[in-house]
């Protein structure tokens, strides 16, 4: 996949994933920063970053539980270590770190 596909491809996954975090259930702020940046703070001061990583052609996570490269495949947005999708990766990083249930769903479609 070209550069410039794929940056247009990763910045609207981001957006929608920093919708998804605003409604997700857990009390955080997200800020998107310049360059392809999410970042996600909580009350206890951990934070989360997420962000393009356009070398590579993935996004990348991370959390306090580690981190994690994301390839798209099909449609959705898959671990390179493991086969674990996006958004169920950061439902449960975002609850582990929020201290609460979170839910971040895919786009429709």
């Amino acid at each position: 996949m070209e550069e410039s596909a794929f940056n247009a491809l990763a910045e609207a996954e981001l957006a929608h994933i920093e919708a998804a975090l605003e409604s997700c259930g857990v009390e955080l702020d997200v800020e998107a920063k310049p360059g392809g940046i999410l970042e996600v703070e909580f009350d206890d001061g951990s934070k989360i970053i997420i962000n393009r990583h356009s070398a590579a052609r993935e996004i990348w996570v991370a959390a306090r539980s580690g981190g994690f490269h994301f390839r798209p495949q099909d449609g959705r947005w898959i671990a390179a270590r493991d086969g674990a999708e996006l958004y169920a990766l950061l439902s449960r990083v975002v609850g582990e770190q929020g201290g609460g249930a979170a839910v971040l769903r895919p786009p429709a479609g």
